[in-house]
């Protein structure tokens, strides 16, 4: 259910919804009103500068014409994000040394990680893109998605200061958190060692395509072993054979079981 952009200008088919309440809005000033309510529901957080939400959720392509992009927001938000998980770390196992917080880090912080969250909360909906980006799917790539959390979150910072955005982490990030008893491995180290101790060899990583612009590309590629093959998509090469070895590692570990159950 497209409705206008409550938080600035109203152009043609902006994606800016209410749909992630649930509910229609009247137009006008209650549509802008309730619709900032709506994505700060979603947040836990009530902005004092209702501009920074709607640059947050403003994409490159959407830019221009006195409106920013929320490149800036992501910036700063990369480095809020790591610090808060950084330090529930320390406190969450004070037992663990640097070797072991390290790779739980870099896993809360992922891509994968981000963009899962940004799709359950409904981000997707509220990402403001033009509709031939929408029409190419855009706001469904996962390495818009982690950026659009990463801006929400250095939105909150600026708005707010660390409070509101240690409170959101905690609360969405808890359950991938607890799920990794322990510490966990990137998905292309996983991939080799799964491959190495059953003498099938190294993971071999392909380009299947390579689309956008030189400032937002977008890979595909393709990962083999065992007679396996699947494929991953990012807004980098790194990212996507990551996404691609953790998809080809479910798939194996899905079929060693299967085999297992059917002796």
């Amino acid at each position: 259910m497209a409705i206008r952009d409550p938080l600035g200008p109203h152009p043609p088919h902006d994606p800016l919804t209410a749909a992630a309440a649930g509910t229609r809005r009247p137009p006008g000033g209650a549509e802008a009103e309730g619709a900032i309510a709506d994505v700060e529901v979603i947040l836990g957080h009530k902005f004092r500068e209702p501009r920074l939400l709607r640059e947050a959720l403003t994409h490159r392509s959407a830019a221009g014409s006195g409106r920013r992009s929320n490149e800036r927001l992501e910036f700063l938000g990369d480095r809020v994000l790591g610090l808060t998980v950084a330090v529930w770390l320390v406190e969450q196992y004070p037992r663990e040394e640097e070797g072991a917080l390290g790779p739980r880090l870099a896993h809360l912080v992922s891509q994968p990680v981000l963009a899962r969250i940004a799709e359950e909360l409904g981000l997707f909906a509220l990402l403001s893109v033009p509709p031939g980006e929408t029409r190419a799917g855009v706001r469904r790539r996962a390495s818009v998605l982690a950026d659009t959390m990463e801006a929400l979150l250095g939105a909150m910072f600026l708005d707010g200061g660390l409070e509101p955005v240690q409170r959101f982490v905690r609360a969405r990030f808890a359950a991938t958190m607890i799920a990794e008893a322990d510490p966990p491995k990137d998905p292309k180290t996983a991939l080799q060692e799964w491959g190495q101790a059953r003498a099938l060899g190294l993971p071999v990583y392909e380009i299947a395509s390579r689309e956008g612009p030189s400032h937002e590309p977008h890979f595909v590629i393709s990962v083999s072993l065992g007679g396996e093959m699947t494929q991953g998509e990012g807004g980098n090469r790194r990212a996507a054979e990551q996404a691609a070895a953790q998809a080809l590692l479910a798939r194996l570990q899905a079929g060693l079981k299967a085999r297992m159950k059917g002796r």
